[in-house]
């Protein structure tokens, strides 16, 4: 589905409002949210335009920290919809490692491989870093690339590779 909201709006990206984007999703039927989520994409663009000249990559690689490059997607106001799982998820999309994306597939994994205690996906910034030092420590333990055992535990629950 994610995908496919990509494509409908993917022409519209850079200068498309709002209202257009409703309707290229509505039909392509790809969104769940067809309304609400183009007005992030617009809220989002403005800020990125205002505020790096829409340079992120530039912006990303300014943070010398890891922790507070993906701690100001997820926590900027004006970066609509991204939490800690879609800002890990976006910044390993675009070649940046080091973030787990701890999604249900995965956190349902790790409980039941003894990892986690709980299934559910983590709610909070410190709750988040916590089940990611487990994830890494895990990763350790059974030598498996850390950037790499989230898509495999994914891929366990979901039996599908997609990127």
């Amino acid at each position: 589905m994610g995908l496919d909201s990509v494509d409908a709006v993917r022409p519209l990206l850079l200068d498309g409002e709002a209202e257009a984007m409703t309707a290229a999703l509505k039909k392509a039927g790809a969104h769940r949210f067809p309304v609400a989520r183009p007005q992030y994409i617009v809220t989002t663009r403005n800020y990125f335009r205002a505020h790096c000249g829409m340079a992120l990559r530039k912006r990303l690689r300014s943070f010398r920290d890891p922790f507070e490059r993906r701690d100001w997607l997820a926590q900027e106001k004006q970066v609509k919809g991204l939490g800690y799982k879609e800002a890990s998820h976006f910044l390993r999309n675009i070649g940046i490692k080091g973030h787990a994306i701890l999604d249900k597939h995965v956190m349902r994994c790790l409980a039941e491989v003894g990892v986690m205690d709980s299934p559910k996906p983590p709610a909070t910034r410190k709750k988040y870093l916590e089940v990611e030092q487990e994830l890494i420590r895990f990763a350790k333990d059974i030598r498996i690339d850390f950037d790499e055992l989230d898509l495999v535990l994914w891929s366990m629950k979901t039996g599908e590779i997609l990127k």
